[in-house]
């Protein structure tokens, strides 16, 4: 498995147009996850922090206008 801060490297070194295909990719691999076993936790846990990081950046971006 890859260490924490070798996946925060690499995550460092995504570019702009790079990151959006990276989150895709990421959330595809969970949801499908989920479609196979609905009570898979640790999918249903990604989704949740996927959500409030989402609405989080809104209401920063929001605060920012």
């Amino acid at each position: 498995m890859t260490e924490v801060n070798d996946i925060w490297d690499q995550l460092g070194s995504v570019s702009e147009e790079e990151a959006p295909h990276v989150l895709s990719k990421l959330f595809m691999a969970f949801e499908a996850r989920l479609e196979r076993q609905g009570d898979d936790t640790c999918a249903q846990l990604f989704m949740e922090q996927l959500a409030l990081a989402i609405r989080q950046t809104q209401e920063c971006n929001l605060n920012r206008r």
